[in-house]
């Protein structure tokens, strides 16, 4: 399971990565009005979960004592590199503790705010967490760059054409291992009651 839960999360991190490698300092720090959030913005929310939820998750609580998450969506990350630290060491906190989630404590009940949850429903809400931020952060990106972006998947209207789109056509040497956040049929991480 673990290495299931790291694919995917790395899923979304290349997302990130891919969406960010396309923005310049002035695209990340742009809010298209007052109430909305600048990606940089985003990315700090996103880190500050990562850095508040995974730090000694067996043992603390994961609202850690002095978090203000509301400051986390004030805009003042000053640049694209600044966003980019703060994004990289969100993801590495993330990583050290998925790299202890075992078979043996998959179960183990863990606290956020006081809320009893196992450490398997914390892991899953998480990646629906992030994944929901993530995807605000592409629909910004699309505003910004227009017509001048790379699609991060098939492209518009050749869903047909793109020979990776119907994986049953395909050697299972071709098949894309990382190529949607959702469908697990294929992976041998999962076990065969929850595969369709």
């Amino acid at each position: 399971m673990q290495e299931l839960f790291i694919k995917r999360f790395l899923y979304y991190k290349e997302l990130g990565d891919k969406t960010f490698e396309q923005l310049s300092d002035e695209q990340v720090l742009w809010q298209y009005n007052a109430e909305s959030n600048s990606i940089a913005a985003l990315v700090k929310h996103i880190s500050g979960n990562m850095l508040s939820r995974w730090p000694d998750f067996h043992t603390d609580d994961g609202e850690k004592e002095g978090r203000k998450c509301d400051a986390e969506f004030v805009n003042d990350l000053t640049s694209k590199e600044e966003m980019l630290q703060t994004w990289e060491k969100g993801w590495t906190v993330l990583f050290d503790a998925l790299n202890q989630v075992s078979e043996e404590n998959i179960n183990r009940v863990i606290f956020i705010r006081g809320e009893e949850r196992t450490v398997l429903d914390t892991v899953l809400r998480q990646v629906a967490h992030y994944s929901y931020h993530i995807g605000q952060i592409i629909y910004a990106a699309k505003m910004l760059k227009k017509e001048d972006r790379k699609n991060l998947s098939i492209p518009p209207n050749q869903s047909e054409a793109h020979p990776k789109a119907r994986p049953e056509e395909q050697e299972p040497h071709e098949r894309q291992q990382n190529a949607s956040p959702v469908c697990y049929a294929n992976d041998p991480e999962v076990r065969g009651e929850y595969k369709t």
